[in-house]
């Protein structure tokens, strides 16, 4: 089969591989329809995920037909359309119990790598480096998923693969970003980032309650998104002074949320923006924490500051003493999107949300390589690339 494979920094190619076979009772093999390039994909590219192998087959956000089950899978039939979560959980462990399906105890096969970096090992993921288990990823024509019996969810086939495609991901990423902060009726949520994940964010405050969002970026295209399709009031970084910014729009308070849905990778202003820069390319901190230094600085007093945006070490210069001092509270982490594909597929039913609406790219696999050139550079005005094998 063809798959998208990773053999270094800004090194993606297109490369025949052995197709996958079932190896565990649970497993199920698919098909992809559709698959996409995260965000998170680029910090691979870009070479700041460590444990990644010539040849590791890339993607965690697909779906697809499944077209072989294992004997132990029994909720799954050939030629079922599913979607499938981007993080692998067991179903039986203590996280999984309680809906912390990204922080699987049982699914990382390479747990003793993880343990080294974080203390212990989160749920594997869909090509996403080793030290996420080596599992290969879904930016090919068949992926193997395992724990398939807990995992893909079956779609009705009045939608159509973009209408759901984003459940194995940004879609969930964006909305538990909001489901989280546990915000009230009439708040103001602010959303550093307005790429895919930040777009579903203001979405998802929206559907949950929210009086007003005002989203912050630098990329025209994806603010004028924020704004005329997820209606969102916005702020540009580059010309907005943003911590007075925010504190005139919410009558010197700062927004009681915030979310951080940019990352390890996030662009700024001035001699910080350089610093930042600097000492990540020196590998002297891993990510360049602007983003997330600027909303703990905006965040409301008692206010709550999460970070779906994903970080992978360590960085450096946070003002933790304005965290403390303010009394915030911090949410983050991968997404448990488990939890969240039944209520959010029943919201794409009733037509609440189109999760296509961000779609400006529709491509094959061939046009992999360079899409992801696209996609990080933000050429051609691209906010969210999908293909079909």
């Amino acid at each position: 089969m063809r798959a998208l494979c990773w053999f270094g920094k800004e090194d993606v190619r297109l490369q025949e591989v052995p197709d996958p076979t079932i190896i565990n009772p649970h497993d199920a093999i698919i098909e992809v329809n559709l698959t996409a390039i995260c965000g998170s994909d680029l910090h691979l590219y870009d070479g700041y995920i460590p444990t990644m192998e010539s040849g590791d087959i890339l993607g965690h956000e697909f779906m697809g037909k499944v077209v072989e089950v294992g004997p132990e899978v029994q909720n799954l039939k050939v030629g079922d359309r599913v979607v499938v979560p981007f993080p692998i959980a067991c179903g039986h462990c203590h996280h999984c119990h309680t809906d912390e399906f990204a922080l699987c105890d049982n699914s990382n096969p390479n747990a003793w790598m993880a343990e080294r970096s974080f203390g212990h090992s989160p749920a594997g993921i869909f090509g996403y480096s080793h030290l996420y288990g080596g599992y290969a990823g879904g930016q090919a024509e068949y992926v193997r998923v395992p724990f398939a019996d807990v995992g893909p969810i079956k779609v009705p086939d009045t939608l159509s693969d973009e209408d759901v495609l984003f459940l194995s991901d940004i879609f969930p990423t964006g909305y538990q970003a909001v489901d989280v902060a546990n915000i009230q009726p009439g708040s103001t949520v602010a959303v550093w980032g307005c790429g895919p994940v930040g777009l579903f964010a203001i979405k998802s405050a929206y559907m949950l309650g929210a009086e007003k969002v005002i989203a912050i970026d630098h990329v025209p295209e994806r603010l004028a998104m924020a704004r005329h399709q997820a209606g969102a009031e916005v702020l540009n970084f580059t010309d907005d002074p943003i911590l007075e910014a925010l504190k005139e729009m919410t009558d010197g308070r700062g927004p009681q949320t915030c979310i951080e849905a940019v990352g390890m990778e996030a662009h700024g202003t001035g001699l910080m923006d350089y610093y930042d820069k600097a000492k990540q390319t020196l590998r002297l901190e891993t990510g360049r924490p602007h983003a997330l230094r600027e909303a703990i600085m905006a965040c409301a007093k008692g206010g709550t500051l999460v970070v779906p945006g994903v970080f992978g070490g360590i960085i450096d210069k946070l003002p933790i003493g304005a965290a403390f001092s303010k009394g915030l509270t911090f949410k983050m982490g991968q997404t448990h999107v488990h939890r969240y594909l039944k209520p959010l597929l029943a919201r794409i039913e009733k037509n609440e949300i189109d999760p296509s609406f961000l779609i400006t790219h529709r491509l094959t696999l061939e046009d992999g390589p360079e899409a992801y050139k696209t996609f990080r550079d933000k050429q051609d005005e691209c906010v969210k690339v999908v293909m079909r094998p």
